[in-house]
Parts: structure tokens; sequence; C-alpha cells
């Protein structure tokens, strides 16, 4: 390219130069064909060799080798995208062909409580810490710590030698005064026969019966400080007030004791025992409704865990007010304890039962779904033909939830299976491998009446009335 001359990049610039350069160049050549030396001029111009192409070809090039590489890629990207797809779905349909093993446990009637559930404190029936009415030194005492004691019967003793000696004194006194009383007495009579026979006067005689009354008020005192040393010797010894266990010894004998100061030892009833739990306010009026009218109602005594029965006991009586802080109305129950289960400040599930339906047809929690169209389980149907079982998903309406039992109102039958366990994995017609769950004591359950996974005879967990989805 010379310099300072433009050089036309597309095609039809350069063909229109060309064209316009030629006929320049023919009008040149016409005007100047009279003289030799623009002509020879003009005729090298013409015969020089055209310019060579520039860059702009190049740059078309690699756009359109890039745009094929690009094309390339993509269409790579595609093909392996649908391999991708045509594999996942080949590997679900062979999955769907194959049978989902799961758990299984079969709808049953039984007899079912409706209850309300509360935390519960036990406390012991009565409760009594032994103290000491008089003072002293402590003896040896003459219970075993831990062991069980009748009321009435002697656990310590105070050392009695003072108050025996109190009482004797009182005794002396008492003696003393009868002495003088009789003494008196005599006197008074003596003179009332003189003053009778006019030898002294009715002054003198009256002076004698006053004396006689003195010591009739005298012996009276003394009667009545023998029965205060009497009652304090008696107090040397104590007794326990109840029926009840006795607990650690709070002091070693060989202390001096302070009267109505100084803990000994603490007594509890085991037997009955009594439990305090609360209710929210809102549940109250029912439960006060039925008091009244069964006078006891049914309560049950669970461990922490919620699943082992620890006794069954009434309600006894509900507090007089409504806690204003919590909102919660507290009640007291009462357990005969005979295995002595329940234990002081130990803490249990109460199941305050309300209700007793002889004929619920309940099925393990665990099989109840929740889904757009409500509460919902998998109900498997066996083929007897080819003894193969899928899945459909069966609604149900559930009445009440009982922790690991939900009992129904419509929705299955007895005698049904539902899945328990594996219900992740399932979908509508899904082929299925059912095994029977297992209860807690590892026995295979059944299909009888109280069979079925979570259908033991300590049903737990806290009342509702809407299932929850349980994840297995």
């Amino acid at each position: 390219m010379r310099k300072g001359v433009l050089r036309p990049e597309s095609f039809h610039e350069r063909t229109f130069c060309r064209a316009f350069f030629k006929k320049t160049a023919e009008i040149h050549i016409m005007s100047i064909e009279s003289y030799p030396e623009a002509q020879a001029a003009s005729e090298s111009y013409l015969q020089q060799p055209p310019a060579r192409k520039g860059s702009g070809g190049v740059r078309i090039v690699i756009y359109v080798v890039l745009v094929a590489f690009v094309a390339l890629v993509v269409w790579k990207i595609y093909q392996t995208q649908q391999t991708a797809k045509s594999q996942a779905s080949s590997a679900a349909a062979a999955l769907a062909g194959r049978a989902v093993p799961v758990q299984v446990a079969a709808a049953v009637e039984r007899p079912m409580p409706i209850f309300l559930t509360a935390l519960g404190t036990v406390t012991p029936y009565m409760s009594v810490t032994v103290k000491a009415r008089v003072s002293g030194e402590l003896e040896p005492v003459k219970f075993t710590e831990g062991q069980q004691v009748r009321q009435g019967e002697t656990i310590l003793v105070i050392d009695p030698s003072p108050y025996k000696a109190a009482l004797d004194q009182a005794k002396g006194t008492l003696a003393h005064d009868q002495a003088l009383l009789k003494d008196a007495q005599a006197e008074f009579a003596r003179y009332k026969s003189l003053f009778d026979a006019g030898v002294v006067s009715k002054e003198s005689m009256q002076s004698y019966e006053a004396t006689q009354g003195q010591y009739l008020g005298a012996i009276e005192s003394d009667k009545a400080a023998i029965e205060t040393a009497q009652l304090q010797l008696n107090w040397c010894s104590i007794q326990s007030p109840i029926n009840g266990k006795i607990g650690l010894r709070l002091v070693d004998p060989g202390n001096i004791i302070t009267a109505n100061t100084t803990n000994l030892v603490v007594i509890n009833q085991f037997q009955p025992i009594a439990v305090y739990f609360t209710l929210p306010e809102d549940q109250l009026p029912p439960v006060l409704k039925k008091l009244a009218t069964d006078k006891r109602l049914p309560v049950e005594a669970y461990d922490q865990s919620d699943t082992q029965k620890l006794g069954t006991g009434y309600l006894l009586t509900a507090d007089n007010q409504i806690d204003t802080t919590t909102g919660t109305g507290k009640l007291k129950a009462v357990f005969d304890n005979k295995d002595n289960a329940l234990f002081p400040n130990q803490f249990v599930n109460i199941h305050l039962v309300m209700e007793e339906r002889p004929n619920a047809l309940v099925v393990p929690s665990a099989a109840m779904q929740s889904g757009l169209q409500g509460a919902y389980v998998w109900v498997v149907d066996t083929n007897a033909a080819n003894k193969t079982s899928a899945v459909r998903m069966q609604p149900v309406k559930a009445a009440v939830a009982e922790g690991q039992l939900t009992i129904l109102d419509s929705g299955l039958q007895q005698g049904q299976l539902v899945v328990v366990d594996g219900a992740e994995r399932l979908r509508d017609k899904q082929a299925v491998n059912p095994s029977m769950a297992h209860q807690r004591g590892g026995q295979a359950s059944g299909q009888g009446a109280g069979q079925g996974a979570g259908l033991g005879n300590g049903p737990a967990g806290a009342s509702g009335s809407a299932p929850k989805k349980e994840q297995p």
C-alpha cells in the first residue's frame, strides 16, 4: 500500500474504485493522447498489478471458525445432557420396577383412653421434719436409715435423767402440800366446833378456812407441775408421727439438742403418695366438671420417656385459684404406690384420662403422613395370585393423636396394613417388599388386637387433634 492512499476494504468498494479509476484513466488518455510522454505514463500506470487483499478476509475466516467451534461445544453439551437424562430415566424405570423394602403394621380396634397430658412432680403424701420438744443430750438412735417406720414407733431418745428428777421433785412438793392441807382441815374442823359452841369468834374460824383453801390450791398447782414434768419426760422419747420411710440421720448421738430448733430426721409417707401437676386454664373447666360428676378421674403416671407406666391413681382435687404468672391450675393426684415405683421429687408424665373408647381404630403415629390433600397413610395391597405387594395413598381422618398411637375416625378398616418405615421412598402403585414392624419387646407384631408397631400397652406422648408427619 502506498503511503497516503486509502485502500477500500469491501468487495463493492474495490469494484467501484476500479471502475472509477478506469473511467478517469480513459478521460485522461483521451485528453493527452496527443502527447507521447503522457501516453507512455498512462500505459505504465494501467499495467501495474492489482493491490493485494487486506486483512478483512482473515477476520471473517476467524469469526466463522469461532462460531463453528461454539456450535460444536453446545452440541456436545446437549448430547451429554440427553444421554444423562436417558440414563436417569432408565435407572428410574429400573428402580420403579424394583420392590422397596418397608415395615408395616396393622390397623386394629382396641380400647383406647382419651387423656390430657402434663408434667408432674412426685411429692410425699405427708412429710414430717422431726424436731425435739425438749433440750438435752441425744442418745443412740433407735432406727436404721431408710427403714419403714410405723406411727408411734420410738426412733430417738433424749437423755431423760433431768426430767425424771423434775418429776420426782414435783411429786415431793405435792406430798408436802397434801400434808399441810390435812393439818389445815383438822384445825378448821376444831375451830368450827368451837365457833358453833360460841367459844371462838367467827374471824378465827374463817382464818383457818382460808388456810385450808390455800393448801387446796397449792395441791392443784403441784398436780399440774407433775403433769408438766411427766409430759417433758415423755417427750424425751421421740416417736414417729406418721407411717413412712425414714431418711438420713441429720444429727449424731451425743450432741446437745435444742428444743424446737434442731432438725433430727425427715420422714416421708410413700404409701400413698401424691403427684402435683398443672394444666392450662382452658383445659380446667371440663376437668372440674367431670371431677364434680365422677368424683375420681383415673390418672396414670409414666416415666420421663413417657413409655413405661409407673402407677395408676386418681385425681383428688384442684387448687382453688389459677396461677396468674403461668395461666395454669394446680391439681393433686394420689397413687397407692404399693411397689414404691414413685419416689419424692421424681418428674413424671401424667395422663389424665377423660374418656374411654372401647372400640377405637388405631394405627401407629409413625404411619401418619400429611400432604396438600390432608392426612393420609400408605396402605399395602397384596395380590394373592402373583404374591406381589404395592402401596397406594389412602386419605384418613384422625381423631386424636396419642403419642405413638393415632385414633382414626374414618379411612381404614381393621386389619389393613399401613407403612410405618420407608415411606419417604414410596409413590402411588409402588411395588414393595413388606415386613412386619417389631414391638419394643422385640417380638414381631401381628394383625390381632393390640399388635402392630407401637401398639403395646403403654401409649406415650402428648395428646392432640391433628396428625403429625414423623420421620422414620
